[in-house]
């Protein structure tokens, strides 16, 4: 309950609860009757230490088993100073644990400061969160260590571990802080991709070798499974299956695997293909299986989205079948022709005039996505 963005606020969620007690009081209530795991909560203070003092009281008796507190209203922001001294009353009205947060920059700069802070406070453990961002080695007992080794060695971890770039290039925003206009923070705005940002930070040598490293260890990986080399493999339910994924960046503008699919199968007087589509709970992954001339081809590697696991699945097919799927160099003339043809010379007839129907968003767990009549322009 200490958020104070309006995507949070607006929705009710976040400080937003904080002008409810009796729903705070209530989803409180039902989580620690309905978990044996221990429940706790955070707030902001509110406008008067007497609402807050009477707000923590509350929460108290609902049987959680913490509290944190962030020491700024809803309205304050990092700029404003944090209210030690709400935190600290706080701490002395309840019996439970009171967690403090919000003393980066002000308080805490170095180790040595968190434990300053907490007994500033009274309460029985800080919370750090920017000044954790700012520079993850202010929890080293002996000091902080230089900036510069500090993103040096994230970078690593982050191309070691496959982060992915959008994530990495934030944190070390949030590191460089003030030094974002300088030719290294210019150069860190500017990058578009792991590979850049190490260049950035002069380990490209390091991307390059990593890269290698990495590729060998997934192909010995796939190479464990019949289908993983990239040869087709045909399992026990009849489906070809290879391990592929669709990289926009290796094809040419405009031309995907699905296209060069169905433009195959109307010159071959073919039913256009049918995607069926999953999406595992698990961690939300999708995996399509195309049908072409009653055989069906699929990824064996699950995708972030339904339409590159239907890509991924027309590449299958296209591959096992030692057809051009649109990969820079190999495009396929006749999709370009198509355009400027009339239609009583377009070699798909006048399916190919139709105009495109969106495809509709999934949004059940575990649902097929695909059927018989599902738009051919779905996903291009």
């Amino acid at each position: 309950m200490g958020c104070p963005k309006e995507y949070s606020t607006k929705g009710g969620m976040g400080a937003a609860l904080l002008s409810d007690p009796d729903k705070i009081e209530k989803i409180l209530s039902t989580l620690v009757k309905g978990t044996r795991r221990p429940v706790t909560c955070k707030i902001r203070i509110l406008p008067s230490l007497e609402d807050t003092l009477s707000l923590v009281k509350r929460i108290e008796r609902t049987g959680i088993a913490a509290v944190a507190v962030h020491g700024r209203k809803r309205e304050e922001r990092p700029q404003h100073p944090v209210s030690c001294e709400a935190i600290r009353a706080i701490a002395e009205t309840l019996s439970i644990p009171v967690i403090a947060n919000g003393g980066s920059h002000d308080h805490i700069q170095e180790y040595l400061d968190i434990e300053d802070f907490r007994q500033a406070t009274a309460a029985s453990s800080v919370m750090v969160a920017r000044a954790a961002m700012w520079n993850p080695s202010i929890f080293l007992k002996e000091g902080l260590r230089p900036l510069e080794e500090v993103m040096q060695k994230y970078i690593r971890y982050a191309v070691q571990y496959e982060n992915h770039y959008t994530n990495t290039k934030y944190c070390l925003c949030q590191m460089l802080r003030e030094q974002l206009e300088s030719p290294q923070g210019r150069l860190l705005h500017a990058a578009q991709s792991s590979q850049e940002i190490c260049e950035a930070f002069g380990l490209g040598a390091f991307y390059e070798e990593m890269t290698q490293e990495l590729n060998a260890r997934r192909a010995e990986f796939l190479a464990r499974t019949p289908e993983a080399a990239g040869e087709p493999a045909e399992d026990t339910s009849g489906i070809i299956k290879m391990a592929v994924k669709f990289d926009r960046r290796a094809y040419s503008p405009q031309i995907t695997p699905k296209m060069c699919l169905l433009e195959w199968c109307r010159r071959e007087k073919l039913a256009q293909p049918v995607y069926d589509t999953v999406q595992r709970p698990l961690d939300r992954l999708f995996c399509s299986v195309v049908t072409v001339a009653e055989q069906k081809y699929q990824s064996t590697l699950w995708d972030k989205s339904k339409k590159l696991a239907e890509q991924a699945a027309a590449i299958v097919c296209l591959r096992s079948r030692g057809l051009p799927e649109g990969r820079l160099g190999e495009e396929s003339p006749s999709l370009h022709k198509r355009k400027r043809e009339a239609p009583d010379q377009d070699p798909g007839g006048p399916r190919a005039q139709e105009p495109a129907v969106p495809g509709k968003l999934c949004k059940k767990p575990f649902v097929a996505l695909g059927s018989g009549e599902e738009s051919p322009l779905e996903g291009w």
